[in-house]
This record gives structure tokens, sequence and C-alpha cells, in this order.
């Protein structure tokens, strides 16, 4: 028991705690997102920690969207949303939207308007930030702070009836202009925004702001603990204040770490201008951290939530590096992905005594890690293709691939000898000409041992496949450490894609597993859904191997 209490993350503490204490009889969480664009890896943190928590403690989690900006918000992102939550395997109590509520939001801003806790402001926007003041010197009072609580009311139902157009007035919260919270010096809680809602369509042109809902979204539900990123940790001390002084239930909120992994951005205001300007292929471009885009790559739910347990829970920001996301795909990918061969820089193999028109079938398993498992059926020739560098002319000793009058095995079937190179006027070479051993065959009751194995596939049989090959999309490390003089995109990676052909055994065209495939010794990848029964595209979701090992 000691030993369990000692690998709680201090979010499992606090609810223990809470638990056994009696503060809470059961846990509620919620995942709030903005519909203003798709989801990203660091939403991932956060679902597997908000729906992890729960699930561990015998609670729910519900799907709020925070919906209070129509200009950003769309109902492409809603679907976007829940599509990418049911693709991680999380199931949502209920699915809320914060413009459930603004109703009762409203009905909240009438009443602290009446108890002389609001005012409007007729300011401008340049006016209401110069007079927050700074952290070293008080904010000034708005000249419009005194109004009487009957004429802010009039006033405020005005610009709900749509008197006022955008910007002319807001409603702040009358707190303390010279706290030295800054947050505290009279926040706006409502702007004018004549724009249609996704949800409620025109029936407000006034919209309340993040600070003045968010809580009270979490209080309406009972949320028992609100779980975010640590940026929102200046947010807390005003969303206890509305809760405070609505005296409504009394919701708390948590920070923990946000997701920073390195070669990546995760700003939706970014990632929307890198779809916008085309310069990815969409919010599910495969070089992009969206859940859409990873997904597209072929990196699978169980692999992103090993990544999200491994790098755990902490309240200090950190820089977490790809390659360990990327081990978690390939460790997730080595247990369940079918095998298949495929040559991608080909060279011409021909077998000089293997009979004229034979064909011969090998049942090969589409996964080692199950012997005894499905298999798939691969033609063998006397006309073959192999990988250029399997081939050396002038080897070194530790080269144990194909050389001239070297013996490699064509994985699962023969050992064939290199007896003749054919090379081209240019020098190149196009053809090679070998012999094959009949007694090597696997299961002949025969076993001579190589030190090279190779793969392969049928010159006739094979499918030409057309192959997208990523990288990381930026070439700096850091993305938070962009010099002042630079833009982000200075550091685009131009080599982020680059195109490929491969020539596939052509089993490869009926899998159906409906994850990324290994292609022997080269790597994952995975069908797009660009691919058509004319033209079968993959693209690549990690190499096979990597010398990154996780601490």
């Amino acid at each position: 028991m000691e030993d369990e209490k000692k690998n709680l993350n201090f979010l499992e503490e606090i609810i223990e705690s809470d638990l056994a204490s009696g503060k809470v009889d059961s846990i509620l969480t919620r995942f709030p997102p903005e519909p203003n664009g798709y989801l990203h890896l660091g939403h991932a943190k956060s679902l597997c920690i908000n729906f992890g928590l729960a699930k561990k403690y015998g609670g729910k989690t519900n799907l709020r969207y925070d919906d209070t900006n129509p200009t950003k918000e769309d109902t492409e992102y809603v679907d976007a949303i829940k599509e990418d939550i049911t693709w991680l395997g999380f199931k949502w109590e209920k699915e809320l939207y914060a413009s459930d509520y603004f109703d009762q939001l409203y009905e909240w801003a009438e009443q602290m308007i009446l108890k002389g806790q609001a005012y409007v402001d007729d300011q401008s926007q340049e006016e209401i930030s110069e007079g927050r003041g700074t952290v070293e010197t008080p904010g000034k009072e708005s000249p419009y702070r005194n109004r009487t609580p009957e004429e802010n009311l009039r006033i405020f139902r005005e610009m709900r009836d749509g008197k006022y157009p955008d910007g002319a007035k807001v409603l702040r919260a009358k707190i303390d202009m010279a706290s030295p919270n800054m947050m505290f010096r009279d926040p706006i809680m409502y702007r004018i925004k004549h724009a249609s809602h996704h949800r409620t369509g025109d029936k407000w042109c006034i919209y309340p702001m993040y600070d003045f809902t968010h809580g009270q979204s979490d209080s309406i539900e009972h949320i028992t603990h609100s779980i975010c990123t640590l940026e929102f940790d200046v947010h807390r001390p005003l969303y206890d204040w509305y809760i405070k002084t609505l005296d409504i239930y009394p919701s708390h909120q948590y920070e923990f770490a946000r997701l920073n992994l390195t070669y990546t951005l995760m700003s939706k205001r970014k990632l929307l201008e890198l779809v916008q300007k085309g310069i990815v292929s969409g919010w599910d471009d495969p070089r992009m951290p969206t859940l859409c885009g990873v997904r597209r790559r072929g990196y699978t739910p169980e692999a992103i939530k090993m990544f999200c347990e491994k790098i755990g829970v902490s309240k200090r920001d950190q820089l977490m590096d790809i390659q360990l996301l990327e081990w978690c795909v390939r460790q997730d990918l080595n247990e369940r992905s079918n095998r298949y061969m495929v040559v991608q820089d080909p060279v011409k193999l021909t077998l000089t005594n293997w009979p004229e028109g034979k064909v011969e079938w090998f049942d090969c398993p589409l996964n080692p890690a199950e012997p005894e498992g499905a298999t798939r059926k691969v033609p063998f020739t006397g006309k073959l293709l192999i990988d250029r560098a399997d081939f050396m002319e002038d080897a070194p000793h530790k080269f144990f691939r194909l050389k001239p009058d070297g013996e490699v095995r064509l994985k699962y079937t023969y050992i064939i000898k290199c007896n003749e190179v054919v090379k081209n006027a240019a020098g190149e070479v196009v053809e090679l000409k070998c012999t094959y051993d009949p007694s090597t065959r696997p299961g002949s009751g025969e076993w001579r041992s190589v030190k090279g194995t190779i793969h392969w596939v049928s010159e006739e049989h094979a499918k030409k496949i057309t192959l997208r090959n990523y990288d990381r999309l930026f070439t700096l490390s850091d993305m938070s450490q962009v010099p002042e003089d630079k833009d982000y995109k200075d550091f685009l990676n131009p080599d982020s894609l680059t195109l490929g052909t491969g020539y596939a055994e052509p089993a490869l065209a009926d899998d159906a597993s409906g994850i990324a495939v290994q292609f022997e010794r080269t790597g994952y990848y995975v069908k797009d859904s660009d691919s058509t029964p004319e033209e079968l595209v993959f693209n690549k979701t990690v190499s096979l191997k990597d010398s990154y090992k996780p601490e």
C-alpha cells in the first residue's frame, strides 16, 4: 500500500484525499475543447488524464465544448473532435456546450449588475488595456465605473437587444483596479459580437468571455476536479472569485504541465495558418501533430496512450523528445502489424538455373510474433527484384549481403549465389545473374546457414505502389525558441515529405488489418485514404529501428 502511495502523481493524491475525507462522493471530470480547430497530441495528454483519472476512481467525464467565440467556431470542428476522442477509445458521459448555459450566464450577469459587482464600460479596447496599468503600477478606474446598477442594467439589455455595434461597449466585473493580480483589474465579462453561432444562431449578439464561462460551466455540471494545463493557472483566482461571488457549487481547478514536443508546434493558430496557406495538405496532413494527422500517418491509439503514460503528470513544463513517441509507435506496431516485402530501389536479379515459367508459392507468416498465426502466400520466380543497397560490388569484409561470388538467403526461400554482374553503358549495375541451391528450401530437411538474408519480390507479380516518406515538419528542435527576428515558418523542413516508388509482394494489396504494416527490413507504412485500386499510396509511419532508448 505504501508503494502504491509513493507512485501516485499529484492529481491522484488530491483525488484520493478528497474521496477519503468525504469532500466528494464521486469523481466527475470534463474535457472542454474550443471547437475552433482540430485536436492535437497535447489534447491527447489532457484526454488521457481526464478520462483516465475518472476511470481509475470509478467516476465519469463530460465532453463540453467551450463555444463562446462564434467567429472562430464551426460544426466541422465539433464533429472532428468527437471522432478523435472516439478513435482514442474514450467514452464521455454527457455531450455539453458552454452555449447550453448562455441563458444562465446572462441571468448571473444581471444579478451581478444589480449588486453593484459589474458595470458597462464604453471605453475602447485600447483604452481598457492602457487603463489596466502594469505589474508595478495600479490601473486607472474607468470613467464609467460608477454608473448606477439601474443604468448598467438598461444599457446591458440594450447590448443584448442589438442596439450597439461590435466593440462599442463591454460588461466588466467591478473588483479592484489596484489589485496586484492583473486578472482582478475589472476583467471583461461580455463583449458585443454580431455573429451567428453554430448552435444558437442569431439569438445572441453578446457573448461571455472565457473567464465568465468556464468556472460557472464546471459549477453547473458539478465538476469535482477541473483539470487543465499550466497556462491556465493565472486564471484560477478569477475562476474561484466568480464561483464565490455567485455562491454556486464550488468546482475547483487543478493544473498540470502541457505537452511540448521537439520539432513540433502545438499552437492551433499556427497550425491553422499552415493549412490556410497550403504549406500542408490539410488538418490531417501526416506531418501535422493533430490526432487526425497522426492517425493518417499510422500512429495507433494504443501507442499514443503508452506515450502519455510514459511522460506522466507533472507541474513543471518540459520539452519531450519526439523520439519517445516514435519509440512507443514502434513498440506497439512491432507486436501487431503484418509483414510484407517491398523493394524501393530495385535492381533485377535473375536465377539462371530456375525452370522457365515456374512459379513457387511460399506460405510466409504475417507476424513472426505469431508463428502459428495467419500467413500470406508469396510467389517466387526466376526473375526477382532486390534493393540496390543489398548488393555491393566491392564489398568490405563485414558486408553480409549479396556480392560477387557471395551467397545470401532470399528471405523465406533459398540460398543464392551471385555469378555475374551486368552493367549498362554508364557503368551502373542493371542485373545480377545468380543461381539458387534447391536443397536449401526451408523445411526440405536439409539446412545450410549463411550470414546474410535479404528481402525480394517477384518481378512478374510485383505491385507498384507510391510511397510518401515523411520526416519532421520543422528543423528547430525547440519551436518555442524561435528567434525574435525570425518567423516560425523559416524553420520548415524542405524534406519533410519526399515521394518514392515501391514494388510490393501482391498480398500487400489485400491487407485489411486497418493498421500500419511493416515493410520488412525497412519501416512501418500505412495505406493512405488517397489510394485507389489502380494506385496504392502508403505513408511512412516510422522507421524500423532507432538508436533511441527511453529512460
